[in-house]
């Protein structure tokens, strides 16, 4: 049985709501040579059934007990054959011409990895479109950020322009290179895409003018202790990889001034807590200044906001 040209791997867990669109979005691509692999997590729902009423010879299926979504991935990318992978997951929708817009653009360019910009879209399949939507104003302002220092490392530290693992169209070789997904639970694909990065300087493309991913953003209460746990990871990913883009010799300094500046925010969170409780209510809190000119000198001003801004989210 020859290679297919694309493989589309699947991780699936309780979306037999989702996961028949997003298998007809692949299914029904412009460009039809592909193999589509689906690894169900353990799902307790009819998500396995939904998936073998397909009778399509380009669909695998396979269950496994519940691992987690990073080594569900990489078990299907293990069981990819084509020249190229994606990752789809399984609430999200690829536009009808998803995979020949990317092939073309890797073959035409020889780009390892390409992402593009996405739409996001409820439950029910609705865009939100509201410029005022709390999602749209997050992507919106990573996205000025990238066009205005138009380097995409540096954007991805400020935001991520991926924004979801389905995202993700390279070729098999650049894969295999970066190699699986880390165990981080909610940014596994925020490091993949770093790793990518450092993996093949210039070759990592974004198609910021071309939305070719329908992104599913759920309702439903976002505080909780996945928040939480989001946002650490989300420090800790970006110290790594801010880390990993300066000089060997000027890592030691900008680990400690990015360390003390967490510490400070905290230390000013809890004086300003402290206060607030003293205080009259309705009387102002006084504001300090936590950035010492040395941590200026040592870190890039755009790195210390992101990290300033990171830390008040999480409180």
């Amino acid at each position: 049985m020859s290679a297919p040209l694309v493989s589309v791997v699947i991780p699936a867990y309780n979306h037999e709501r989702f996961i028949g669109p997003a298998m007809d979005s692949v299914l029904g691509q412009t460009l039809g040579d592909l193999e589509l692999i689906i690894v169900d997590d353990g799902s307790t729902d009819d998500t396995a059934a939904v998936i073998k009423g397909y009778d399509d010879p380009r669909v695998s299926y396979t269950w496994q007990e519940n691992r987690d979504a990073f080594n569900t991935i990489n078990r299907g990318m293990g069981m990819a054959r084509g020249e190229f992978v994606a990752i789809l997951n399984s609430d999200d929708i690829y536009t009808p011409d998803r995979l020949e817009v990317l092939v073309n653009h890797a073959r035409e360019t020889g780009a390892d990895c390409i992402i593009s910009d996405v739409i996001p879209i409820s439950d029910d399949g609705d865009e939100f479109t509201d410029p005022d939507f709390g999602w749209n104003q997050w992507h919106q302002r990573n996205r000025a950020f990238y066009f205005e220092q138009d380097d995409l490392y540096a954007g991805f530290l400020q935001g991520n322009l991926m924004v979801t693992t389905s995202n993700l169209f390279m070729t098999r070789e650049a894969q295999q290179k970066v190699g699986e997904f880390c165990s981080l639970r909610y940014l596994h694909d925020y490091d993949y895409i770093f790793r990518m990065m450092l993996a093949h300087p210039g070759g990592v493309h974004y198609l910021d003018d071309r939305k070719l991913l329908y992104y599913r953003i759920h309702s439903g209460n976002t505080l909780g202790e996945a928040a939480i746990k989001g946002r650490e990871q989300d420090l800790a990913v970006i110290r790594q990889y801010m880390l990993e883009k300066l000089p060997e010799e000027s890592r030691p300094y900008a680990a400690a001034g990015s360390d003390r500046l967490r510490a400070l925010e905290n230390e000013l969170h809890e004086v300003r807590a402290e206060l607030a409780r003293l205080r009259e209510p309705g009387q102002a809190v006084p504001r300090g200044n936590t950035l010492s000119r040395l941590a200026r000198k040592v870190l890039p001003a755009p790195l210390l906001d992101r990290a300033r801004a990171l830390k008040n989210r999480l409180h």
